[in-house]
């Protein structure tokens, strides 16, 4: 096997400095894997590699004349298809979804094409994203390489499996209420939601965020140097002001020594969290403390309210997408889709929905005032590590669909910057071998922090698995 395809984004960049390899070399053995593993992952919606040769070579000629566009130049990455590139569909995960071919970039892509990055494809997601899975009902099942019988998460569920299976070193997701952080933890990458704003998203939505996918914490800083400039269009009317942040060069200006991180070991509410996965947290916590930092305990402040708020209104906004359908459009989305969105939304009146609008923004307030005394607050990412791969969620339940998403959310919701990490591997009886994420949240617009203090972890770690070269 060709192993370029498992170079790190900052690896591969030496390499084509100092003419080691070129972009186009890079594009092959990254089109090989995908040739290689995809009918067993199925994390492609398009494959764009050769479509992409043409950009290869331009940033091959652009490096031999000094001209780079940023130390990126030539470096292959994936889009989730809800990212949206002109010329190619985004169906949005459904077999309703329009097929119309888009007219315009959105600004992250428009940001990896002016860095001189290489699109190689573009990556699966769930119905509508809003599944922590990689079922669909247009792109069918996608699934996770540490063991093919796993779910790889979602709603960035072929981001996280083409990370960890090698389809080159930078992906991007989308997360608004875990959806990047969730597949990092089940498929072991890291994965950033940065602070709402921060990386300008077309459209925009309360929570909604994009980011990188990566399996260094390094590659995300590199990336988040591109994607996190301004859109000149203005296309995001949440998007931060320009901070000028340079991620990577930062990343190693940091002491863990005086700070102070909370472990939250307990959401409050959600499904029970698995022992070897809260076991990694307070591994985690444990080794942060030896070197230096200062850990206290949170107490949990995620209630069954709000985590059901969130919920509710979740719901009410599919069912409302849902609900003027005809019949034999309902009949083409996932049958688990269409029950979680109308079981109880389709009596759901306007007061109804206040209240969950109500409990999301008690879920915000919450947030902040239990968490802003910490400088960060390590927790489990998920309550349990990768699912089943033909389940929609843990248990396969829609009417309690949600239930593992009670870490993850609340920093959707108070805009904060999280990220997973990963830490060990699961010892539980039916999980053994799974990856096991850690996540990591920051105060609000420290997305910087995040990573620095996630590159500490990263070094501190346990010894990590090789990458699933040979599919589970």
């Amino acid at each position: 096997m060709n192993t370029h395809c498992w170079l790190t984004a900052s690896d591969l960049a030496r390499q084509l400095d100092v003419g080691g390899l070129t972009s186009l070399q890079m594009l092959d053995a990254v089109g090989d894997r995908m040739l290689e593993c995809e009918g067993a992952l199925n994390a492609l919606f398009l494959n764009k590699t050769i479509d992409a040769r043409t950009e290869a070579a331009a940033s091959d000629a652009r490096r031999r004349q000094g001209e780079t566009l940023s130390p990126l130049d030539g470096v292959p990455i994936t889009l989730k298809e809800n990212l949206y590139t002109r010329g190619d569909a985004a169906p949005i995960g459904t077999a309703v979804g329009s097929l119309a071919p888009k007219t315009e970039n959105s600004p992250v892509a428009d940001r990896i094409r002016e860095a001189g990055l290489v699109l190689c494809g573009k990556t699966t997601m769930p119905d509508f994203g809003m599944l922590s899975s990689g079922q669909s009902s247009y792109h069918g099942v996608t699934r996770n390489p540490w063991q093919l019988n796993r779910n790889p998460g979602g709603s960035s569920s072929g981001a996280g499996a083409a990370c960890a299976a090698g389809y080159g070193p930078l992906h991007i997701g989308t997360d608004i209420g875990g959806s990047i952080r969730l597949p990092a933890s089940f498929c072991g990458i890291f994965g950033l939601k940065p602070s709402n704003g921060r990386v300008p998203i077309n459209p925009p939505y309360m929570g909604r965020v994009a980011g990188p996918m990566t399996r260094t914490v390094r590659d995300a800083a590199l990336l988040m140097n591109v994607i996190s400039r301004p859109d000149p269009q203005f296309r995001d009317f949440m998007a931060l002001p320009e901070a000028r942040i340079d991620f990577a060069a930062d990343l190693e200006r940091f002491s863990l020594k005086g700070k102070r991180i909370a472990v939250l070991s307990d959401a409050g509410a959600g499904r029970e969290v698995q022992n070897d996965v809260a076991a990694a947290t307070w591994d985690c916590a444990q080794l942060l403390e030896q070197n230096g930092a200062s850990v206290h305990v949170l107490k949990p402040f995620l209630t069954r309210q709000m985590l059901d708020g969130i919920c509710g209104f979740f719901e009410a906004r599919s069912h409302s997408d849902i609900a003027p359908m005809s019949d034999e459009a309902k009949a083409k989305i996932l049958p688990f889709i269409v029950h979680w969105a109308t079981y109880r939304a389709k009596a759901f009146t306007g007061d109804t929905v206040m209240r969950f609008y109500a409990q999301i923004m008690a879920m915000r307030e919450a947030t902040v005032q239990a968490t802003h005394a910490y400088d960060f607050v390590i927790s489990p990412t998920s309550p349990v590590p990768a699912f089943e791969a033909e389940y929609c969620c843990p248990g396969n339940d829609p009417e309690q669909a949600l239930e593992h998403i009670a870490f993850t959310v609340p920093y959707n919701m108070s805009e904060q910057p999280a990220a997973s990490i990963n830490w060990n591997y699961s010892t539980g009886s039916r999980t053994r071998g799974l990856p096991i994420g850690v996540q990591v949240a920051g105060r609000r617009f420290d997305d910087l922090g995040v990573l620095q203090l996630c590159r500490v972890i990263e070094q501190l770690r346990p010894t990590q698995r090789p990458w699933p070269v040979a599919l589970g």
